[in-house]
């Protein structure tokens, strides 16, 4: 069962309908929507600011989600796709986003709708990505306009992933 726990008085709200695996950390003041995943070793810490994530939105394995004290909370939007091993620290990602496997999201970045973040990527401190790019590098910069089938590639990896934490949370209910 996932540890999901207060902190300050205040406890996560998560909708019924989430899935979070054995292992998975919530604390705090995180609110998760309808449909959306967290993944196995992932930690998500409100405890000294706030984190809000969507929608239809998945939080894969050994993920850390954090906000900055009294500047930055961490907000995450509707279908939503944040890859294994990814940190985001005090930043926005609207929606409609797949952030690759290993990257970097720091303080005060905001991603707008529609936007790929390669596998690996660093995004500086207030760095504002605008919509339909692909942001990649070490720090991270716009490569190119999105094509057609990667933006049904990011609609699609949200769908996938509500049909995966289904079938998890069907075959959890099965073995109780």
């Amino acid at each position: 069962m996932a540890l999901v726990k207060p902190y300050g008085g205040i406890h996560p709200r998560i909708h019924p309908t989430v899935y979070l695996s054995e292992n998975a950390v919530v604390i705090g003041d995180v609110e998760i929507g309808e449909d959306s995943s967290v993944w196995y070793g992932t930690v998500i810490r409100g405890d000294v600011h706030y984190i809000r994530i969507g929608k239809r939105t998945n939080i894969q394995d050994n993920c850390v989600v954090h906000v900055t004290r009294e500047r930055y909370p961490t907000i995450i939007g509707d279908d939503v796709t944040v890859g294994h091993r990814v940190v985001l620290h005090g930043c926005v990602l609207k929606n409609r986003i797949l952030v690759g496997m290993g990257a970097i999201v720091m303080d005060g970045v905001e991603v707008e709708d529609y936007v790929i973040i390669g596998a690996g990527a660093l995004l500086t401190p207030g760095k504002k990505i605008p919509s339909g790019v692909l942001v990649a590098g070490l720090p991270a910069k716009i490569v190119r306009d999105l094509k057609p089938e990667e933006i049904k590639l990011i609609e699609e990896s949200s769908r996938n992933y509500v049909a995966y934490k289904n079938s998890y949370l069907e075959t959890h209910t099965q073995k109780q």
